[in-house]
This record gives structure tokens, sequence and C-alpha cells, in this order.
């Protein structure tokens, strides 16, 4: 138990230094130096350290939606094998609970951009909650997936010690669907590209960005760092699909671990400067593809695995 609440508490710490990966890649691909690899620290310190600036037309849900954005953010992760050590929560149908946590977290994202009564956050609240409609679809065909390989609801009997390496070798190639699925889903449901464009600032074309542009100070960064800690959650399940070792030292697990992460951010930094954001209408075509994916490796589990 105490080394899963270290995990939880490194997850936090280090969520925003991994996300400044993908920032020097894109740097590199751009032929430049990139910011430091700290930058995410140095953003959320001067963030905490200023005051919060509310609109009159606000109300109480706008100061509550950053505060439940970050709780739920860092709730999943508590359930989240990391480095293959059981979580500090697990239970049967957990995965389900984790899901409606995150939905909760975007529910009162939403709310909070919607008591702006501004149009333009009203217009980035709408695509929030439609996009990641077609995500659980092909979300929970994925967990049908898992289901039928091991008859478990629960993150733990998927991510945990070998039980990674367990579903390689129950499905085999089929789970490739669902690591290329999935990294569409870590794409869309943390507003990536291209599906959206964290750098962008213009907001016709915004999704998440385009909610929080009222928010500031403090709450920007505690929304801030809930996206850290989201994007976190989804790089380590594709991580740790795609590099299922274990061993018997804790320290080399945790190595392959770390190396999954950065593999997962690389990649995540090398779409974003190698594909160019969707245009708005296809942006459910390309989420699709995922469910498509899933499918495919759900049926073709359902035909050959007895």
């Amino acid at each position: 138990m105490i080394e899963s609440v270290v995990l939880w508490l490194l997850a936090i710490l280090l969520a925003p230094f991994f996300s400044a990966i993908i920032l020097k890649v894109k740097a590199f691909f751009g032929g430049k130096k990139g910011p430091p690899l700290l930058i995410n620290y140095y953003t959320l310190i001067k963030l905490f350290k200023k005051g919060s600036v509310y609109s009159t037309s606000t109300t109480f849900m706008f100061k509550l939606g950053p505060i439940v954005s970050l709780c739920s953010a860092v709730t999943v992760l508590m359930f989240l094998p990391i480095a293959g050590v059981p979580p500090i929560f697990s239970f049967d149908g957990d995965i389900i609970f984790v899901l409606y946590i995150l939905g909760l977290g975007r529910f009162f994202t939403i709310a909070a951009a919607m008591d702006t009564a501004s149009p333009f956050e009203g217009m980035g609240a709408a695509r929030e909650a439609y996009f990641p409609i077609i995500c659980e679809a092909a979300t929970f065909m994925i967990l049908i997936f898992f289901y039928r390989l091991t008859n478990e609801l629960n993150l733990s009997a998927y991510f945990t010690g070998e039980n990674t390496m367990g579903l390689w070798h129950s499905a085999g190639a089929h789970l490739v669907y669902i690591v290329f699925a999935f990294f569409i889903i870590l794409l869309t449901e943390n507003s990536r590209v291209p599906a959206d464009d964290p750098a962008t600032h213009l907001e016709l074309t915004m999704i998440h960005e385009v909610m929080v542009l009222d928010h500031s100070g403090p709450d920007l960064g505690l929304i801030e760092l809930g996206s850290f800690c989201k994007l976190f959650f989804y790089s380590t399940i594709v991580s740790r699909l795609i590099l299922p070792f274990g061993s018997g030292m804790a320290v080399l697990n945790f190595g392959l671990y770390v190396l999954g992460l950065v593999i997962v951010y690389a990649a995540i930094g090398v779409v974003e400067s190698v594909i160019a954001r969707f245009r708005m209408d296809k942006v459910p075509q390309f989420v699709l593809t995922s469910f498509a994916l899933a499918f495919f490796a759900t049926i073709l589990t359902l035909e050959f695995i007895r």
C-alpha cells in the first residue's frame, strides 16, 4: 500500500514534467531548442501566485469547475496500476466507476464554461460534450475486449504485474488494434492534435482551450494540473500496453514504465508535428476510427479465442 501511495504522489508530481516532452519534440521538428522540461512547473507556480478574476455573470459553479476537474483526475490515478504495481483502490467493476469519475470532471468543466454566459465558451462546451460520446462508445468496446480475455472489469486485472503480458499471450495481434484505438481516444479526450490544438488561440476552432478562457490565476492552475494528470492517466495505459514486460526487480520495472511513458509522450509530439488539426466536421470520423478498430479486434477475439 505504501508503494502504491508513493507512486500515486509521484504520478501527480511528474505529470507536468512528462507533458513538457511533447513541447520538446514539437520544438525539435520546428528546428528550435524549445522550452525547458520544467516549463510546466514554472507556469503552475506563476498561476498559483496570481489572483483570480471573476465575471459578475458567474456563480459558484464557475469556481467549482476547476476544483472538481482536478479532483476527478487525481482520483482516477488512485485506481491506476502504476508501473505494474497494484493501485491504492481496486474492486470489481472499478473501471466503470473510473469512467464516471472522468465524466464528472468533464461535466463540471462544461458547466463552468456555460456559467460564463459567453457564446464562445458555450460553443466549446457543446463540442466537448459531443466528441467524448464517441470516445465512450470506443472505450466500452475496448472494455468488452478486455472482459472477453479476463472476465474481469477492473484496471488491476489488466495492468498489474504480468497481467498485461497475459493479454498479449491471449489476444496476440488483436491487441495492436486496441493500442491504436486507445491512442486515438487519448488524443481526443485530452484535446490534442488532430482533434484539437492546445496551442491555438482562435476561439472558433478551439474545444478545450475556449472553455477555460475566463479562468485565471489559481483556477487556471488547477485546470492545467488536472489536464496533466488526465493525460498521464491515458498515457500510462498505452505505455503499459506497448511495454508489458516485467521482472522481479522493482527498479527495472519502473525504468521500463518511464521508458514507455517517454515513448507515448514523444509519439504525441510527433503526431502534433506532422499532422494538422482536422476540420471540425472531420473530427467525428477520426474518433470513430477508434471504435472501428476496437470493434474489429473484439469481433476477432470472439471468433478465434475460446
